[in-house]
C-alpha cells in the first residue's frame, strides 16, 4: 500500500468512528501530515475504549453506555479501571492527546543532527523523576566471536548524574589512597567475606594487582553482575585512586550484547544541551576506537537517542539514512 493510499484509508476511518471532536481532529491532522502513527494511536485507544465498554456489558456491570454500576453487582477493579478510561476518552482527557502532542515532533523516517536529536528528547521526556537520556549502537560485529568484541570504559566530560558506589580491594597504603579519592568501601578478605554473604552494596569494584588472588575466588559472584575487575577496563590497576575518581566522576562501561547492540546511559534530561552532546561525543568516539579488526567495513550500522521513557530519534542508520558512516562520523566527532 502507498503513502498516499494508506494516507486515505486513516482520513477514512478517522471520519467512519463516532470519535469525540478533538480526538477526530488529532486523527485527521495526523492522516493530513502523513503520519499514520498519529492517527493510529488516536485510533487504537478508541478501539480499546470500545472493547472495554464492551467487556463491561457483557458481565453485567453496566447496562448501556451511560448506566452505572449496579449496586448488586459491584466492578472489579480492573472494571473501574475500564470505566474510568471511557470516562476519560468521551471527555477529552485521555493520554492519547499528551502522546500525540508531545510525540509528533519526532518522526521515524527522519534522521536528525545530533544537536535536534538531543533538543528533542528533552523535549520528550515528560516522566516525573529525572530520567537518563541512553544512546544505543547496532554494530557491525560478530559477539560470538572473540576476535570482535567490544567492550571497555569511557569516561564522560560531563558525568552520568548517577551516584556510583565504589569498592576497592586494597592493602596498607593503596587503601589509603582509595579512601582519600572518595572510595565507599575499601577492604581485602574481610570484603571478600561480605561479598560472599551477599553483602554486595556497590556499583564498580577496583581492586590493586596483588589483591587478585583474593579477588578471583569472587568470579562466580562478582561476573554475571558485571562487577568482577578486570584490567583492560582500567579496574585492576596500581593506581586505585585515579581509578576512583574515574569511577566517581562518570567512567561509563560499555559491552557488546548478543545481537552486537551497545546501549549506555549518558547523562540525564537535566543536563544542559550542551552537556549531552558532549557526553555522546565522547561515548560515539570510544565505540568507533574500539573497532576489532575483524570487524565488518560498516561498523556502526545504526545509531539512536531516547530518555527512559520517550521515542527514540534515529540519528544515523546505514540502510535508510542519508549519510555514509564517514560522513557520520566526521559530523558527529567536529
Amino acid at each position: 500500500m502507498s503513502q498516499s493510499d494508506k494516507q486515505d484509508l486513516l482520513r477514512r476511518i478517522a471520519l467512519s468512528l463516532p470519535l469525540a471532536p478533538t480526538e477526530q481532529a488529532l486523527a485527521l491532522e495526523g492522516a493530513r501530515k502523513l503520519d499514520p502513527g498519529q492517527t493510529e494511536l488516536v485510533i487504537d485507544s478508541f478501539q480499546r475504549a470500545q472493547n472495554a465498554l464492551q467487556r463491561l456489558a457483557d458481565r453485567g456491570v453496566i447496562a448501556g453506555e451511560t448506566a452505572a454500576p449496579t449496586p448488586a453487582q459491584p466492578a472489579a477493579a480492573k472494571d473501574r479501571v475500564a470505566a474510568r478510561n471511557l470516562e476519560k476518552m468521551r471527555s477529552g482527557k485521555t493520554g492519547v492527546r499528551r502522546l500525540t502532542v508531545t510525540g509528533k515532533a519526532v518522526r521515524r523516517d527522519v534522521f536528525y543532527s545530533l544537536d535536534e536529536a538531543v533538543k528533542l528528547v528533552k523535549l520528550n521526556a515528560k516522566a516525573k523523576f529525572d530520567e537518563t537520556v541512553e544512546i544505543a549502537m547496532n554494530l557491525g560485529i560478530d559477539p560470538r566471536s572473540a576476535e570482535q568484541m567490544v567492550r571497555g570504559m569511557v569516561n564522560l566530560p560531563n558525568g552520568t548524574g548517577k551516584t556510583v558506589r565504589v569498592a576497592v580491594f586494597a592493602k596498607a597504603g593503596k587503601a589509603d589512597e582509595a579512601l582519600a579519592a572518595g572510595a565507599d568501601i575499601v577492604g581485602a578478605d574481610d570484603l571478600a567475606e561480605k561479598i560472599l554473604a551477599g553483602q554486595i552494596d556497590f556499583d564498580r569494584c577496583i581492586a590493586t594487582p596483588d589483591m587478585m588472588g583474593v579477588v578471583g575466588k569472587l568470579g562466580k559472584v562478582l561476573g554475571p553482575r558485571g562487577l568482577m575487575p578486570n584490567p583492560k577496563l582500567g579496574t585492576v590497576t596500581p593506581n586505585v585512586a585515579d581509578a576512583v575518581r574515574a569511577a566517581k566522576a562518570g567512567a561509563v562501561e560499555f559491552r557488546a550484547e548478543k545481537a552486537g547492540i551497545i546501549q549506555a546511559g549518558v547523562g540525564k534530561v537535566s543536563f544542559s544541551e550542551e552537556a549531552l552532546v558532549q557526553n555522546i561525543r565522547a561515548f560515539v568516539d570510544a565505540i568507533s576506537r574500539a573497532k576489532p579488526s575483524g570487524a565488518k567495513a560498516t561498523y556502526i550500522e545504526k545509531v539512536s537517542l531516547s530518555s527512559s521513557g520517550g521515542r527514540k530519534v534515529y540519528i544515523f542508520d546505514k540502510d535508510e539514512g542519508p549519510e555514509t558512516m564517514q560522513a557520520f562520523m566526521s559530523g558527529i566527532l567536529k
